[in-house]
């Protein structure tokens, strides 16, 4: 058995950092020694699953040991990891949709919890019981046993601490902008949200060429956007959480401005035009409150509008990532950029009070 540190997540939603084993692999594992771990919304909503959980789901490292059916990385090989493991043969995964797998998927198939597909719970264990992993990683620690699926090969020389970042965020943004909106050249784009995600959806428009790109946030983070992009900038004004351009003189936004009033969620809806391409709304822009209880206008789908609700930009692992490498090594993709801070493993409580207070594009626990 090998000894590592790892947060860990408790049921009354505190967090510590512990000492685990993990077992030596066995037929298609790797064991990967964590690098660095990015730290997204999705690492803090793991404190509220109730349960006792290794968090972490993206970031990269190197490979100490494998499994003798390992075929693709051997020990030595820098590695981005990759929660979205394909079985290969349900339905999902024969029409390509690889990101949503019927079988394997912690989202689609095991309620962000473990599924067969991966290494039994048993081989990674706290306090001499097995324990989970967030989406059957548990990128916060300093070694993971996953599936050779779940791991890509670095063939780019990239820094572990810009790495960490694509497996999860950069992929969801700039696959939800190339793989699901298929962004035309010339074509104008609407990005709600200017943060980790947000800012690589900027990123993915500008790469395939459009033409305009409109940011819409409350926050600080419209200036990170600058680094990225040059779009027109919306922020919130004081009356009834109205939207409206920062360059607009018009007061009565609801008759001559024509900006969607009292709600975030429904803008992109409504701003895209009749038969438009590509709109699409984020999964993670929305809470549960939200999900269960929105009342909307159906008019604001006339005509020809389409709703989209994209898990992880549809990421092919074996395919986008080597995209997203070689764009980084052409200097297209800001990947170093994008990190505006990192954090040890014993910083986790100033991680995420960075990460509510949103002071970072993307803060990541570097472990070496």
């Amino acid at each position: 058995m090998l000894p590592a540190k790892a947060i860990i997540a408790h049921p009354d939603r505190s967090f510590s950092l512990e000492d685990i084993t993990v077992a030596p692999p066995q037929g298609d594992e790797v064991v990967v020694e964590m690098r660095a771990a990015g730290i997204c919304h999705t690492d803090y909503d793991s404190l509220r699953w109730g349960k006792h959980l290794i968090i972490g789901h993206e970031g990269a490292g190197v490979v100490l040991e494998t499994g003798p059916l390992v075929t693709s990385v051997r020990p030595g090989d820098a590695v981005i990891l990759n929660w979205a493991v394909p079985c290969g043969r349900c339905f999902q995964c024969q029409e390509g949709n690889q990101h949503i797998c019927e079988n394997q998927s912690p989202v689609v198939a095991g309620n962000n919890g473990f599924n067969a597909g991966h290494p039994p719970l048993e081989r990674t264990t706290w306090k001499g019981q097995p324990v989970e992993r967030s989406f059957n990683l548990g990128t916060l620690s300093t070694i993971t046993l996953v599936r050779e699926a779940a791991v890509v090969k670095m063939e780019v020389e990239i820094p572990f601490s810009s790495a960490a970042i694509v497996s999860c965020g950069v992929m969801t943004g700039f696959g939800s902008a190339v793989n699901t909106a298929r962004v035309k050249a010339g074509s104008s784009v609407v990005v709600l949200g200017a943060g980790g995600v947000g800012l690589n959806v900027i990123q993915g428009a500008r790469i395939s060429g459009a033409g305009k790109i409109i940011v819409v946030d409350v926050s600080g983070k419209l200036e990170m956007s600058k680094k990225f992009e040059q779009p027109i900038h919306f922020s919130r004004t004081g009356r009834q959480g109205l939207l409206c351009c920062q360059n607009c003189q018009i007061h009565d936004r609801r008759k001559r401005c024509g900006l969607l009033f009292g709600s975030v969620r429904l803008f992109l809806i409504w701003a895209r035009r009749p038969a438009g391409d590509g709109a699409q709304w984020w999964h993670g822009c929305t809470g549960k409150r939200d999900r269960a209880g929105s009342v909307f206008n159906m008019e604001l789908f006339e005509w020809d509008k389409i709703y989209v609700n994209p898990l992880y930009g549809k990421c092919r692992p074996q395919i986008d990532f080597y995209i997203l490498m070689n764009l980084y090594k052409k200097g297209d993709l800001m990947l170093d950029e994008m990190v505006t801070q990192t954090y040890t493993l014993d910083q986790m409580q100033q991680a995420f009070d960075d990460l509510i207070a949103g002071k970072n594009a993307k803060g990541v626990v570097v472990m070496r």
